[in-house]
């Protein structure tokens, strides 16, 4: 409704998991820099912890853009399925064949799988959103999967994504054997209060449409004080709110946006 106004080809604030918008604050960065550690490494188990919103998913995304060419991935959104299903997606999102849709026939089609990529010299990766939905004998055949190796490395490395519960259901004793090889553990954390105006400019500054003489919308100090305020640093609620604020500034027919819209924005949208 406001891209004409001011003059934007896209959205810049979409809760979507877009990886053209990922921001690089400094928790973001090293949360990747792990990630790639871990992989290249050959580690088996890594956890990626955050609060909702925090950006858990785009960083899966960007993940997968930034990695190694020679790296295969698997990214499982939704894990709410059986253990066999679990299987069973993984090895499609693979592109693995396995004759006989069985626990037994997949794991080993998955197993010859990885021996013919590790002898290209490439990696496999599968990475789980939401992992705190797992089941316990979901985890179980997971760390299961994590055992398929060489005598020098893994075959396959696995990231679970997922919220603060994911780690607490590790503490399990029925998980101490998976826990054991969790190699890297990073928890994403909100933004810091000095990111937030970085990020905001960020994403306008993707969604502009450069063909036209562009107004700079401006969001100014005290708008952003109130946006840290509302929004203790989640992206996703940050972009919520400032989506109705561009809205706002838009019925307003306003390049500045300042902290009377932010405040009224926010009794409308983040009033939970």
């Amino acid at each position: 409704m406001y891209h004409h106004f001011y003059q934007l080809k896209e959205n810049p604030f979409n809760v979507t998991a877009d990886p053209d918008f990922f921001f690089s604050s400094k928790c973001h960065s090293d949360a990747i820099s792990n990630l790639i550690y871990g992989i290249e490494q050959r580690k088996g188990i890594l956890v990626i912890t955050g609060e909702i919103g925090t950006g858990k998913t785009t960083l899966c995304r960007k993940l997968l853009r930034q990695a190694n060419p020679k790296t295969k991935f698997a990214l499982i959104l939704n894990p709410n399925f059986s253990e066999l299903q679990l299987l069973q997606i993984i090895a499609q999102d693979l592109g693995i064949q396995a004759k006989q849709q069985t626990k037994f026939h997949i794991i080993h089609r998955i197993n010859q799988f990885l021996l013919e990529v590790s002898n290209q010299n490439n990696n496999v990766v599968v990475i789980i959103d939401e992992a705190q939905n797992l089941t316990i004998n979901q985890l179980e055949q997971i760390r299961l999967l994590s055992n398929l190796e060489t005598e020098k490395e893994k075959l396959l490395q696995i990231v679970l994504v997922g919220q603060p519960e994911l780690y607490d259901k590790l503490q399990l004793p029925a998980l101490r054997q998976l826990r054991q090889r969790v190699v890297v553990h990073f928890h994403l954390q909100p933004l810091e209060k000095n990111d937030i105006k970085d990020y905001i400019q960020h994403r306008i500054t993707l969604a502009v449409n450069h063909s036209y003489h562009q107004q700079n919308i401006l969001f100014t100090e005290q708008a952003i004080e109130s946006i840290y305020h509302h929004t203790k640093g989640s992206p996703r609620a940050i972009n919520i709110l400032c989506d109705r604020a561009l809205l706002a500034g838009f019925a307003a027919e306003t390049f500045s946006i300042d902290d009377s819209i932010i405040e009224h924005c926010a009794k409308e949208v983040l009033n939970w």
